[in-house]
């Protein structure tokens, strides 16, 4: 026994779905008018010529994007690349994805340029990186290297000072240890944070020094 559902006027009509056990005739039809459909199966939602999406499906998977993309940006800043990346996952086609970006950066929700200068921000202030370190995070990010390079720009050029600063962090934690073994893994820190080698065997070296004379040490001198 079937059943026939009404249109309650909201989305267009159901496209016709072909009786289970056919019409009798050796050949299933389909049925105009109202969608037929067995108790407890949900009818097919509309698709056009070639099986391709209807309208109604492709916003509401643009909805679906949109919202996901939210739901993101609430967690953290994205780079447009990022949120391509997230609208490309969700199935979104270019064209719209285009759009929703394009609409997204006009609220000020996608800026790369802002993007980046908090990543230098959190490189310097937070993590105490070396420039090396921070231009990594930058590309890896998406953010497009012209804006990358204006951020690393603005960023004082005191690497020794803060190669420095971090080494002399974690100087005291090492003097118990032979001089070479406390070098080696003092230069690997500051290697894994971006210094460059000589800034990194310059600030390990005077940390030490500063971390042996102050527990009564001689405090060799590196070079």
């Amino acid at each position: 026994m079937v059943r026939f559902v009404e249109d309650d006027g909201g989305e267009e009509p159901l496209a016709p779905v072909i009786p289970l056990f056919g019409t009798g005739h050796g050949v299933d039809r389909p049925v105009s008018g109202p969608a037929v459909t067995a108790p407890g199966v949900e009818p097919a939602r509309p698709r056009d010529v070639g099986g391709r999406a209807s309208d109604a499906e492709a916003t509401d998977g643009a909805a679906e994007a949109e919202r996901v993309l939210l739901k993101r940006l609430r967690l953290r800043s994205l780079s447009i690349r990022e949120a391509r990346a997230v609208l490309a996952a969700e199935g979104l086609d270019a064209e719209a994805a285009d759009e929703l970006v394009e609409r997204f950066c006009e609220r000020g929700y996608l800026d790369d340029a802002r993007l980046a200068e908090q990543l230098v921000y959190a490189g310097v202030d937070r993590k105490r990186q070396g420039r090396q370190a921070i231009a990594q995070t930058l590309a890896k990010r998406g953010v497009p290297r012209e804006i990358a390079d204006e951020a690393l720009d603005a960023l004082p050029d005191d690497d020794d000072d803060r190669a420095l600063d971090y080494a002399r962090s974690k100087a005291a934690s090492l003097v118990s240890l032979d001089r070479d073994t406390a070098l080696r893994r003092l230069i690997g820190q500051l290697a894994r944070r971006g210094f460059p080698g000589s800034v990194a065997m310059r600030a390990a070296g005077a940390a030490l020094d500063e971390a042996g004379a102050a527990r009564g040490g001689s405090g060799v001198r590196f070079r």
